[in-house]
C-alpha cells in the first residue's frame, strides 16, 4: 500500500474528492488547501480581464464558487480536471449572479465586461464583452452544441489550457483545439450581431 505522504498533489486531490463523494466530510477539510491556491489563481487570472474597479476580488469569488460547490448536490467526482471544470461552471454562476445585482442596482449603468481572448492561446484580438451578454450567448451555443459551450466556460471561466479542457471533456487535445476555434469564431459572430 503506498503512503499518502508519496502520493502525487493531483492524485492526492482525485482521492480526496472520491472519499468526498462516498460521504467523508473529513476529506472536504483536507480537501480545500489542496485547491484554494489554484482556484484563487484562476479567479484572479479572469479577474484581470474585467473592468477596472470590479467589486469582486478573487478570494471572494473563489469562496463564493466554493460555498456552491459543497452547498449544492452531491457530484461523483471523476478526478482533479472534472473539479476544475465544475468550478469553472460555479465561477461563471457567481460572477453572472454579480454583474446581474450589479446592474439591477444602477439600473444597467457600469457593465460587466470581460475580453474574449482572455483564455490563453486565444487566437482573436481582444475583445470586451458584457458578461450577461457572453452568459446568453453560452446559452445559445449550448443548444447547438453542449460541448463547445462547455469548452468556452472551461477556458474562459476556469482558465484551462487546451490540454487541461480535454482531459476534463474527455476528448483528444486536436479536437479541443478545432472546437475551440470554431466556438471562438461562433462567439465574435454572435456578440457581433452578425447572423
Amino acid at each position: 500500500m503506498e503512503d499518502d505522504r508519496n502520493v502525487e498533489p493531483a492524485g492526492e486531490v482525485t482521492r480526496l474528492l472520491r472519499e468526498w463523494s462516498a460521504g467523508d466530510r473529513s476529506a472536504l477539510e483536507k480537501l480545500l488547501p489542496l485547491v484554494y491556491d489554484e482556484l484563487r489563481r484562476r479567479a484572479g487570472a479572469y479577474l484581470r480581464q474585467e473592468r477596472a474597479g470590479h467589486t469582486l476580488q478573487p478570494t471572494a469569488l473563489v469562496h463564493e464558487a466554493y460555498l456552491k460547490l459543497v452547498g449544492g448536490e452531491t457530484i461523483a467526482w471523476k478526478d482533479r480536471a472534472h473539479f476544475f471544470g465544475v468550478a469553472a461552471r460555479a465561477m461563471r454562476q457567481v460572477l453572472v449572479d454579480h454583474a446581474r445585482a450589479r446592474n439591477a442596482a444602477k439600473r444597467g449603468e457600469g457593465q460587466v465586461l470581460v475580453a474574449l481572448d482572455a483564455a490563453e492561446g486565444a487566437s482573436t484580438p481582444p475583445r470586451n464583452l458584457d458578461l450577461l451578454d457572453l452568459d446568453r450567448a453560452l446559452s445559445k451555443l449550448a443548444s447547438l452544441d453542449e460541448r463547445q459551450s462547455r469548452l468556452v466556460e472551461l477556458r474562459l471561466f476556469a482558465g484551462l489550457t487546451i490540454e487541461e479542457s480535454a482531459d476534463v471533456l474527455e476528448i483528444s487535445h486536436a479536437t479541443v483545439s478545432r472546437e475551440w476555434r470554431h466556438a471562438e469564431a461562433w462567439l465574435q459572430r454572435e456578440m457581433a450581431g452578425r447572423p
